[in-house]
């Protein structure tokens, strides 16, 4: 089971239906046209084709199973107290005294440069659980970090 927010729920829904009834009929019409050219053993736009096919179908499973199993959260009940997903916490790197927010998000979602870091990131999981207020210590590939956290929101 995975937790996703409805935006990123509704954002894999979108993804699956056009590789299902854009992508995979696109891919089905070239396989088409490349076994119509004769030979194929040394058709290169057959085997090529053949192999787009295999990715999209693998990534078309992909997505369904993470469907098939994701659990939408519901805002309204998550605690503000603590850090836990889909919250945004605004952090003061004391190592470095810079300041940043991050929104801790599922794997689907995360994106650095919009601010949204992977619940199983290594500052993801030193935050979870933790309160305002709380310094924590994390070891990242750069080195070892300290970070304050000033605020928690959803």
């Amino acid at each position: 089971m995975e937790y996703l927010s409805q935006e990123c729920y509704d954002k894999l829904v979108e993804e699956l239906h056009y590789l299902e009834n854009v992508e995979l009929p696109r891919v089905k019409e070239a396989l088409v046209e490349a076994r119509e050219k004769g030979d194929l053993s040394e058709n290169f736009e057959y085997h090529a084709a053949r192999r787009e096919q295999s990715r999209l179908l693998g990534r078309i499973r992909f997505k369904q199973r993470v469907i098939e199993y994701a659990r939408v959260i519901d805002t309204s009940r998550l605690d503000t107290d603590k850090v836990g997903l889909l919250s945004r916490v605004a952090l003061t790197n004391l190592t470095g005294n810079s300041q940043t927010t991050y929104t801790l998000v599922s794997p689907h979602e995360a994106d650095m440069g919009a601010g949204k870091i992977s619940i199983q990131s290594p500052i993801a999981q030193a935050l979870l659980g933790k309160k305002a207020g709380d310094i924590v210590e994390v070891t990242v590939p750069a080195g070892q970090l300290r970070l304050r956290i000033d605020s928690i929101e959803l």
